[in-house]
């Protein structure tokens, strides 16, 4: 029977995407959710929805199979991580008489094992790097990467240069396996610290068609995770004679375990073009839309077409033009890629002109996300926001569009790596191609974290704050008949507004000072500005500091005491500071502060323990990964306030330090 209505065993912008492919096809669509997710977009926009009782059932086989049969759903789709990759999960699917929208079960248990898939591939003659039993590798092998067999996304990944360290990362790599994938079986390999991760995009039917459908560059990674993805690849379009070899190695692979339906091959090459069998993701990959983008397939429709039965053309359409996508995530690259949770109060991109269907191949930006304005960005989950991607005719375009459409994207609530993904998106080498895995290394981590708004840009926003807050102040309130709030007939004192900022690595504080007057706005403190206009929620401003007579507008938003100001000069995130600050609200020196909320899982040292600055104390796990916090200076831990199990939330005091020589 053909297909007719479509559980999404996943969740967020994966379960979106599928269902805007679906409601195309007339197909309808069942949603499953837990509690965390129950007010999510992918839920609302469901035909029907089936909630999950624990938060950890998204891994539930059993729960997904009995909800889709309850909403009379006759095909699971997987969705990317959580069961997609998990061959029991496919078997029960199909058990259940449902149809499995992947690759037939052998094929994922063949590469479900990353360790056996590698055995297999070097058998099939496709090139690898070889296994390394974690508990045999030598000094001489070092680095090494220790991976999950059955997973990926940077889950269970570390890299080891110590032999001494080995162990310890080896357990926390499988326990973050466990967590993640279900499945706890980890295995070493050789690392390349400078390598390019190259991926080529699979389609199989079941007829005997098997395409190569086009490569991606996925190697701007942090965590081993990729955030920036682009098709095609630098490394391949400068390699004469490296599509060709990929392509054959790429349908190789899949012909050697009877492939059908979408699935890419991924590979670590070097400088000079000679690639390494990774893996095989028996599945969607996330960063499959800049390969519709350059193609303009519809990799789920072709997904759906294969599961029905349906034949692909004997080859796909060539490949034109250039995408790169971008992942937006609610995470602090300048603070250790620490996650982000809590709620999403704006997320605005002007320039999108598609949203989970292909731009058509003409300029633009699209937009794939699991969230709108008012989610909950919960700690169960990965926090990925949004993938934001790009298609113009040539790579520099594509990059500087995305650049400019991330840079002047309005979003309010959680610190994100935005920033960092502009600036990688305009540094001299990407535009030159000349990205690899050690990209952070090479051109530092701290210079491509650092804020697009510049220090002038912090003092105009600022002040913009303050003006957009007089103006909404004298609007909102009113004293006798209908005289505005604040009127009078002799001149007043300056009125002040102070702000924290925080920027990279640092905070910096903002006093303004400001009066008006019969003549126009008095700023002391800023004899250079000039008020061009204002209101509650926009202030134009010019500044005789670089650019004479050059007026900017600088949009305002406040929520509560967290007011976000937007500019072409870049955004800016401002907390108004009280006048007259509560007593004790001040946190000690040497207090550790939860930066998320998070379960803490294990303990480094106890009360009266002498520890160093930068030594672990105290590890989380949000997110399906573990985080770490450090002593901030040598001495001695003086406070512990938590213990193993206990759930914190953010802004906790968890324990403090009292630093050597301290009174």
């Amino acid at each position: 029977m053909p297909i007719t209505r479509v559980l999404v065993a996943n969740r967020g912008e994966i379960a979106r995407r599928v269902f805007a492919t679906c409601r195309r096809l007339g197909l309808g669509t069942v949603a499953v959710y837990t509690d965390p997710d129950a007010a999510a977009p992918h839920v609302g926009e469901a035909d029907a929805r089936v909630r999950l009782p624990k938060t950890n059932d998204y891994l539930n086989a059993n729960a997904i199979i009995a909800a889709a049969r309850a909403a009379r759903a006759d095909a699971v789709h997987p969705g990317y991580g959580f069961l997609s990759e998990n061959a029991e999960f496919a078997t029960a699917v199909q058990a259940a008489g449902l149809t499995w929208v992947g690759p037939p079960v052998n094929a994922v248990r063949a590469m479900g094992s990353k360790i056996e898939s590698k055995k297999l591939m070097a058998g099939a003659g496709v090139p690898v790097l070889d296994e390394l039993d974690p508990g045999a590798v030598t000094e001489a092998q070092l680095p090494v990467l220790v991976k999950a067999s059955a997973g990926g996304g940077g889950r269970g990944m570390r890299v080891v240069h110590q032999l001494s360290a080995l162990p310890a990362e080896v357990e926390a790599a499988r326990r973050e396996a466990q967590s993640a994938f279900g499945d706890p079986t980890v295995f070493c390999e050789r690392y390349l610290p400078t390598g390019h991760h190259i991926e080529v995009q699979v389609m199989a039917d079941t007829h005997g068609t098997v395409w190569a459908v086009g490569e991606r560059e996925c190697s701007i990674q942090r965590r081993h995770q990729k955030i920036i993805e682009e098709a095609p690849a630098p490394l391949v379009e400068r390699t004469p004679g490296m599509r060709a070899k990929l392509f054959d190695a790429a349908r190789l692979a899949a012909s050697a375990i009877g492939y059908t339906g979408a699935g890419t091959v991924e590979f670590l090459a070097d400088d000079d073009g000679e690639f390494y069998f990774l893996e095989m993701n028996t599945r969607l990959q996330v960063e499959h839309p800049v390969t519709e983008e350059t193609t303009g397939l519809d990799l789920v429709e072709l997904q759906l077409a294969v599961a029905d039965g349906a034949a692909l053309d004997s080859e796909p359409p060539p490949a034109r033009g250039y995408s790169i996508e971008a992942r937006l995530y609610a995470e602090d690259p300048a603070q250790g890629w620490q996650p982000q949770a809590g709620l999403v109060h704006a997320i605005e991109l002007p320039a999108v002109r598609a949203e989970f269907t292909s731009l058509g191949q003409r300029t633009g930006i699209r937009l794939d996300s699991g969230i709108v304005a008012g989610s909950v960005v919960s700690i169960h989950y990965d926090p990925m926001l949004a993938k934001v991607i790009s298609y113009a005719p040539t790579r520099q375009q594509s990059a500087l569009v995305l650049a400019d459409a991330l840079a002047r994207a309005r979003v309010h609530g959680l610190r994100t790596n935005r920033d960092l993904l502009v600036n990688v998106l305009r540094h001299p080498a990407f535009l030159d191609g000349a990205t690899d895995t050690a990209f952070f290394d090479t051109h530092g981590l701290a210079e491509l974290a650092e804020p697009l708004a510049d220090t002038t840009t912090l003092r105009l926003s600022a002040i913009a704050a303050a003006l957009a807050d007089s103006a909404h102040n004298r609007a909102t309130a009113t004293t006798f008949a209908s005289i505005p709030s604040g009127w009078r007939n002799l001149a007043s004192g300056h009125q002040v507004k102070s702000y924290r900022c925080h920027g990279g690595n640092s905070e910096t504080e903002h006093r303004v000072e400001y009066r008006f007057t019969r003549t126009g706005l008095m700023l002391p403190g800023d004899a250079g500005v000039q008020l061009v206009s204002h209101s509650s929620d926009e202030v134009v401003l010019a500044s005789n500091t670089g650019a004479d007579g050059v007026a900017y507008r600088f949009a305002v938003a406040r929520y509560g005491d967290d007011i976000y100001v937007d500019s072409a000069r870049g955004p800016v995130h401002l907390v108004a500071l009280p006048r007259f600050p509560e007593p004790g609200s001040a946190v000690e020196q040497g207090s550790l502060v939860a930066p998320m909320p998070g379960n803490v899982i294990r303990l480094g040292a106890q009360i009266g323990d002498t520890v160093t600055s930068g030594q672990p104390l105290i590890w989380l796990e949000a997110m399906k990964m573990e985080h770490t916090i450090a002593a901030p200076a040598d001495g001695v831990l003086a406070e512990l306030n938590v213990k193993t199990g206990q759930q914190v939330e953010v802004g906790a005091v968890l324990a403090r330090v009292e630093a050597s020589g301290a009174q």
